[in-house]
């Protein structure tokens, strides 16, 4: 089984990628998901974020509101090392044992989405490194569609990041997400198949 690693900065399109990859046959696991399993009510990690961020951070039912927490952790770094030391060892956990749940089905590719893949040191967990980047300007307006983010706070999400000049020294291959779906398509395709003939 192939494990490919697809990581990229807030708007990047590595989602985009992933539909592709799944569409040419590779399950995906999206660590931004097991991340919320990490800090489902009342278990231990969600217990570390409350203490740590207080309440206020709580939704209506004692889940955690991510536009809460993210508006107190993007724009101040020691916050956001808090919580990435609280969560990043469960979310760990997790993609190790669903990467292992689908090597045991079978599986003949797994990709693992993941935004903090090389930060959070998880290459270990992948055989490849795709790294999705796209144009700030490009990211900006994807993400104010899709989100309904202000300016200021995707700017602080994007700043809060290693840039992706960073990333591509960790990466194996780099996907320029700055065209077309088509394009990206394209280029997704072109990988996957050297991968499967390699």
């Amino acid at each position: 089984m192939i494990v490919i690693g697809v990581t990229g900065n807030f708007g990047s399109g590595k989602s985009t990628v992933c539909r592709v990859l799944a569409g040419l046959g590779s399950a995906v696991i999206d660590a931004d998901r097991l991340a919320h399993e990490a800090y489902r009510p009342h278990s231990r990690t969600w217990q570390e974020v409350i203490d740590a961020f207080g309440r206020d951070i709580l939704g209506p039912g004692g889940e955690v509101d991510r536009r809460k927490l993210g508006q107190l952790v993007f724009s101040h770094p020691l916050a956001l090392a808090q919580l990435n030391r609280i969560v990043h060892p469960e979310t760990y956990r997790l993609a190790r044992q669903t990467i292992e749940d689908f090597r045991l089905r079978g599986a003949a590719a797994v990709a693992l989405e993941a935004t903090l893949l090389i930060e959070a040191g998880w290459t270990d967990l992948v055989d490849r490194v795709w790294l999705v980047t796209a144009p700030k300007a490009v990211a900006i307006r994807r993400l104010r569609g899709k989100h309904g983010m202000e300016h200021d706070q995707i700017l602080a999400r994007l700043e809060s990041q290693m840039s992706a000049e960073q990333k591509a020294e960790h990466a194996d291959d780099t996907i320029y997400n700055d065209g077309t779906l088509t394009e990206l398509e394209s280029r997704v395709t072109e990988l996957w198949n050297r991968l499967r003939t390699a």
